[in-house]
């Protein structure tokens, strides 16, 4: 055998043991076991019977019944949660996105003096616990309501404020580097075509930044649907969202567990059947904006 291929022979990569294969086998099976204990957990509670929940856990449902999907809407006002926590994420998801859009076209574009402070000073604020503005926001609301009468505490626009201050300082500093990677070609070539700054920003820059856009849609609305801290002080009983209404389902006496689990499952399908949506988006959604 020529030298030239012993070489190439003792270069080439070495499989894998077969005992390797096997442990990767089992580990990933006893991981994947381990991440759906809590969805098994979730979904046989739901279709049990209460008396089936209260005492000592079954891992097999004597009986299965489909009946607290339908006392959840009953024992509680679920569809008010529900309607309150779809308002105020959505309407925190598109400020955020439509602010964070302009803020960070500006910065990605343009010099001004400040720009550094800026952009430091927006991503310092992630450094801090989101319980530390508490108390401030919680004072704010108030005086702003005994001076003006603008009720923000305990309505949905202040709310709605809030989870904005959190979500988007993150979202303009995402943006900004996904604007950052467009070619400044573009903008020349659409200011050739007669299209002024806010023209190249929504014909040029958007279309080629949607991952971008939509990774922040997503990081606000998820901000905002699954907060409790701020929405168990912020509301009252008729603004209070799906966070806070499910412990609703807990008296002083016993607990629901059955219907807890099904209100679960019934609340995170939306977010869960929106995210696989936009996950196809996300894979997608550039090369399509980059060629338009």
């Amino acid at each position: 055998m020529p030298k030239h291929s012993q070489v190439v022979q003792s270069r080439s990569p070495m499989a894998p043991p077969k005992s390797f294969l096997v442990s990767r086998l089992v580990f990933l099976t006893l991981l994947t076991g381990f991440v759906l204990l809590p969805v098994y957990v979730m979904i046989s509670s739901s279709l049990k019977p209460l008396q089936d929940v209260s005492g000592k856990f079954q891992w097999i449902p004597s009986g299965l019944t489909v009946q607290p999907y339908f006392d959840i809407w009953k024992t509680v006002p679920l569809a008010d949660y529900f309607m309150n926590s779809l308002i105020v994420a959505g309407a925190a998801t598109v400020f955020s996105v439509v602010i964070a859009i302009f803020a960070a076209y500006a910065v990605s574009r343009y010099s001004f003096r400040g720009k550094r402070l800026f952009t430091v000073t927006v991503l310092s604020t992630q450094m801090f616990p989101g319980i530390l503005f508490l108390l401030p926001l919680f004072l704010i609301y108030v005086n702003i309501g005994n001076a003006t009468g603008i009720a923000l505490f305990g309505s949905r626009t202040g709310l709605i404020l809030t989870y904005l201050t959190f979500s988007l300082p993150f979202s303009i500093w995402m943006l900004i580097g996904y604007f950052d990677s467009v070619p400044r070609d573009l903008d020349e070539a659409a200011k050739v075509d007669g299209c002024g700054p806010i023209g190249a920003l929504f014909r040029v820059i958007v279309p080629a930044a949607i991952p971008g856009i939509v990774a922040v849609a997503v990081y606000a609305f998820m901000t905002a649907w699954g907060e409790v801290l701020f929405a168990s002080v912020m509301t009252n009983d008729a603004t209070r969202t799906l966070a806070v209404g499910l412990q609703g389902y807990s008296t002083q006496n016993d607990v629901y567990w059955n219907q807890v689990m099904a209100a679960s499952l019934v609340v995170s399908l939306p977010v869960v059947g929106g995210f696989l949506l936009l996950q196809r988006y996300l894979v997608t959604g550039l090369t399509a904006g980059a060629v338009k």
